[in-house]
This record gives structure tokens, sequence and C-alpha cells, in this order.
């Protein structure tokens, strides 16, 4: 049997899950009223259902994100709302929190979401066993170790492909809750990484002033699609729940194309995971949407700068240098393909993100808003492109179809007209009409397939039209519409009748938990997750960092990032070229807030403590 191979898709709403869909989706991934971990992402169980309606048309499907961790009040609040989404037929839920295997739930299948922080082979493993279908995994692993991890479990193997990056192990940043009790874990994420900091060095020295140190490039490994598929991913995930629709758009169709080609050059392995063929009106391109640069992260091992450090805004599509300022215009190379509206961002002289909006382009020159000094040999970058947006923004600019056969035939007592679509299912309208035949006997058949032809609005496209009649049979073009728009109509209930949605019953497990002993970064923050791990053989659990912060003492981050490699001063990476070292402990600071940095050389990771909090500095 051949292997499917997913695109997911975020949906911020309803809106944006159909778009996503008609863009070539084969899965979208949407919040429900609540405990998600997008929190301004919620939406209500009508509207799931609804979009639960329009993908399942299309084979795709939908999951919901319960990925908060859960406190005891909430428990039964939870586990009634994943019964409504299973009765309205939601795919999958994607959880965090332990607690929800241990709940009298349907038989819904369950995805382990990447806030669990999936990157140990033996835990993934356990998750497989425990009941969970599906793992995401963190987006710090490498292809190595995503096929160790395939290699060690059958479990489907989930991965994101483009979209913004947590700097920290996803599910174990406290940064938010720390300074301000805004938990990331409870879907209030205050984005600390994306403030601007001063790096001061263990002697007190300022290294690096008002720099956006822990802000990092957004994700690109769509073209490691192949390599991925190798090491056992099934499903490349789209990170984006609060992003626009304009940017889903430009990212489900561009993995679209890229993916079918793919496939198209496999297809004896391996298939697409739904149904329908979509056009575009659209040149699809990442860097014409949200984007801060991009970054294959690890999946290639360590080998790149990854920072972001000048802004953690989008930085758009480069365009070309500014030549020179001439009276109240600029000259850009590339300037041509500038347009009235478009916005425009640069690194000043203050190495900060400054922009401008182009009120006209013409003749390769451009007139911005505000007329700004900038140095010649600048690069200049596009991060609103108007024209762009206004065609994706078009309801139409991404339509998605699916192919039917339509066969019509004569009966004793009429006609019959047949619609088989793509996936085998089968519409049958039939019509009693007297069999008279055409004026002068002349034949109308090419007449009825431009008929049976337009398939307008609905979700099909007519790929053979057969007629098979004995005579010159005549038919009033009223009629043959009635009984397309009767057969697409059926077929459409037929469809969804005949949608066959996987279910999973929750067996409780017992075997052993790779650890026995579980700190803080476990997240555990309810009895019924706690009761999880000790029925498989945890003795010690710790509370979860919101029930028990200690101020000014704590770990808040664990990050493959490292802000010594960024410098060229990893005693690893850069040993040839190292120079003098830098004093630690390094800190970074942003009016009160402060921070350490610890660095762990083994693992090759990085801690951030707060300001108050004591520990050896690993020697070199």
């Amino acid at each position: 049997m051949k292997k499917k191979i997913e695109i997911l898709a975020p949906a911020k709403d309803l809106i944006q899950g159909i778009a996503a869909i008609n863009s070539g989706a084969d899965a979208v991934y949407i919040g429900a009223p609540q405990f998600g971990a997008r929190s301004n992402a919620n939406n209500s169980i009508e509207d799931v259902a609804e979009l639960v309606r329009y993908a399942h048309l299309f084979y795709a499907q939908v999951f919901v994100v319960i990925n908060t961790i859960l406190y005891d009040n909430e428990l039964e609040t939870c586990r009634k709302m994943i019964w409504e989404l299973y009765n309205i037929g939601v795919d999958a839920l994607i959880v965090q929190d332990m607690a929800i295997l241990e709940m009298d739930l349907p038989p819904i299948v369950l995805h382990a979401s990447t806030q669990a922080n999936n990157r140990d082979a033996n835990k993934i493993k356990f998750l497989k066993e425990a009941g969970l279908k599906r793992v995401v995994l963190a987006r710090e692993l490498n292809l190595h170790q995503i096929k160790e991890i395939s290699d060690a479990s059958d479990v489907e193997l989930e991965f994101f492909v483009t979209g913004a990056l947590c700097v920290s192990f996803s599910g174990n940043c406290y940064m938010s809750v720390a300074n301000g009790e805004r938990s990331a874990n409870r879907g209030s994420c205050a984005q600390n990484c994306r403030l601007p900091y001063n790096l001061i060095d263990g002697n007190g020295d300022t290294l690096i002033k008002n720099s956006h140190l822990l802000s990092i490039k957004d994700f690109d490994v769509s073209d490691q699609i192949p390599n991925l598929i190798k090491a056992g991913i099934v499903s490349f995930k789209i990170e984006g729940r609060l992003k626009d629709i304009v940017y889903v758009k430009n990212n489900v169709s561009f993995l679209r194309q890229k993916l079918d080609a793919f496939l198209l050059e496999n297809e004896e392995q391996f298939t697409k995971a739904s149904s329908g063929t979509c056009s575009f009106t659209f040149d699809a391109a990442l860097n014409r949407t949200f984007n801060r640069g991009y970054t294959d992260y690890f999946v290639n091992e360590r080998h790149q700068s990854i920072g972001s450090w000048e802004s953690p805004k989008s930085k758009g599509q480069y365009i070309g240098k500014l030549i020179q300022t001439i009276g109240n215009a600029y000259e850009i190379e590339n300037g041509n393909l500038l347009n009235n509206g478009d916005g425009l961002c640069f690194i000043n002289d203050s190495n900060e993100a400054d922009g401008i909006y182009v009120n006209r382009a013409e003749n390769g020159m451009v007139y911005p808003n505000v007329l700004k000094e900038i140095k010649p040999g600048t690069f200049i970058y596009r991060n609103n492109d108007a024209a762009f947006i206004k065609l994706v923004e078009k309801e139409d600019s991404a339509v998605r179809k699916i192919s039917t056969d339509l066969l019509l035939i004569e009966t004793e007592t009429g006609f019959e007209l047949i619609a088989t679509d793509e996936d085998r299912n089968v519409s049958t309208v039939k019509l009693d009409h007297p069999k008279e035949r055409t004026k002068n006997n002349e034949s109308i058949i090419e007449n009825i397939k431009t008929q049976l032809n337009k398939t307008g609005f609905t979700p099909f496209t007519a790929k053979t039209i057969t007629v098979q009649f004995s005579e010159n049979w005549f038919l009033p073009i009223s009629k043959i519409n009635e009984m397309r728009r009767t057969v697409f109509e059926q077929l459409v209930a037929t469809r969804l009748e005949n949608y066959h949605r996987e279910e999973q019953p929750i067996v409780k497990t017992n075997h052993p938990y790779p650890e026995t002993q579980l700190d803080f970064t476990y997240n555990v923050a309810n009895k019924l997750a706690r009761k999880f791990y000790e029925r498989h053989g945890v003795t010690e659990i710790e509370k979860a960092f919101e029930l028990q912060w200690d101020p000014g003492k704590s770990r808040v981050m664990t990050t493959k990032y490292c802000i010594k490699y960024e410098l060229e001063k990893c005693p690893k990476y850069h040993k040839d070229t190292l120079g003098v070292k830098v004093k630690e402990p390094l800190v970074l600071k942003q009016g009160e807030l402060e921070y350490k940095l610890k660095f762990n050389c083994k693992p090759c990771e990085m801690e951030i403590w707060e300001k108050d909090a004591e520990f050896e500095i690993e020697e070199d």
C-alpha cells in the first residue's frame, strides 16, 4: 500500500481553515473554545463543525489543538469538550497533558503535541504504546535523530516544515510566566524572546546593545522534504495559527506544488493524503509573506547563524541594494518589482529595523511616504507586497476541485446521469422524459457536454463526459442542467456519508516510563497527569513550574540555540578562530528583566536562568 504524505495547515478560524483546504491542505489544525496554546485563536464548536464538514468533503482531516497543561478544576470541562468535538466528527486531538489519557473519552485519535518536547526515541516509543497514534516531533531534531526515532517505533511522525520557531524546547519555556504570570503552557506566551536585550559579560562590560538576541529566523525545510520522508516523516506541518489568510494560502500552495512534484516522481511508493486538485492565480513564494529570514535550524546539524537580531518583525522579500537617493525618491536595484502601497524595510545606522511605504513607484524610482536617510548599498526588503496581497486575498485565487467522470445514457423511460468521482463514489439521477428525436435528426451531444461541463461553484470538475444515445435524442437544456445540479448535490452527500474517520479507543496501560523521576519540565499540573505517570512506574514527580515558581532563581528556558555560537565564540565549532574568550557568566538585560546564561557544551545546549540563580560555569 502506498504511504500517504500530508500537508498540515494552521487555521486561526473557520475562514482560514476553508482557505487552507482550498489551497491544498490535506489536514488543518484549529483551536477549540478552550485549552489551545494560542489563546487568541479559539473557535466555537459550531465553527469547528462547519470546518469538519468542509474538510471531509475533500477527504481532508481536522485536528483540534488541546495542548495546554490543565489544572484540576478544568479537567471535567475539558473532558466534556472532547466529547463534543468527537460528536461533530473531529479526526484527532493534539494534546500535551497526559491527564487526557486518564479521562473517560470517546475513541478519538490522539496526537502528542510538540509541546510535549518529543525528541527522545524511548519516550516517543512509550507514547505510541500508551495509545497515541502520532507524535509531533521537536523542531531541534536532525535527520539522523528523526530516522532513529522512526526505526524505534512505527508511530506516525509529524514535523514542522515552515513558520516561526520557538527558541526554547517547546513546552519548556517559562520566561513569560516568570515575568508576568502569562504562561506559554497555558496559551498566553508574552514572547519575551522577541524583546531587545543588552549582552553583558562577567566583567560588567556591555558587549552588545539593544539587540533581539533571543529572536531567531523562521523555519524552512521545504527543500528537505524528500530527505525527511526518507527519514520517516508522514506529515509536514506549517506553523501559524495567528498568521493572516494570505500567509496561510501562500505557504500551503507553495508546499502543495512542491510536494505534488515529489509525489509524481515517486508515485509507486507515496500518494497524497486527500482528494482534489488545486489551481492558483498567484505564484507562491515563501518570502512574499511574513518571515524573519529563513533557517533550516538543526535538520542538517548546526552549521549557520540562525539569529534574527535586528528585528523580530517580518523581513520579507529581498529586492536589492539602494543605489542612490535622488531628490525625493530612491533608486533601488530591481526597483521595477515594486508597486504603489508596498512596505519596505532596511537596517538603519543604529542597526535597527526601519521602514517606509511606497507612495509611488515608476521608471525604477521609488517615492516614499517619508524620505529617510539611507546609505547607498543598504539592503532593501519588501515586507508588505501590496499587489500580491490583493491577488491572494481574492476568494478564487486558490480553487480545489474533485474530478468526476460523467456518463449520460438512455433508459426505457428517459435518461440517466451517472457521476463517478476520483474516490469511486457514485451518484445517479434518473429522468423520466419522452424520447424524441431532434429537429432534422441532428446530434446535440456536443451541446449536452457543454452543459454538463458547467460545474461552476460545485466542488467538482468533469474530467470526462460520455453520452451514449442510440438515436439523436432531444433533451431540453433546463433538464440537462437540472440533472447536473442534482447529481452533484447527491455526490456531496455521498462523499460525506462515505467518509471514514479512524477511531482509537483509549486503553489504560502500565508499561514503564523511561524515567522514574520527573522534574518541573514535564509540566505535571493536575491529579490525573500524576496518576498517569505513577501507573507507569514514576516514583517522584515535581509540580509544574506554574505551581511552584521560585521568583528570581529559576531556570526559565533550555534551548539548542546558542549565543556564544552566534558570536563565533563556541569552543567546539570556532576553536581555530576563537580569539579572546568572553568572560562568563553572560547576562541578558532589558529594563528590569535580567537573565544569566549557562552553556552546557556536552549536549550543546544553552540554559537561561533568572538573575539571582547560582550555578557553576562549565569549563571549555
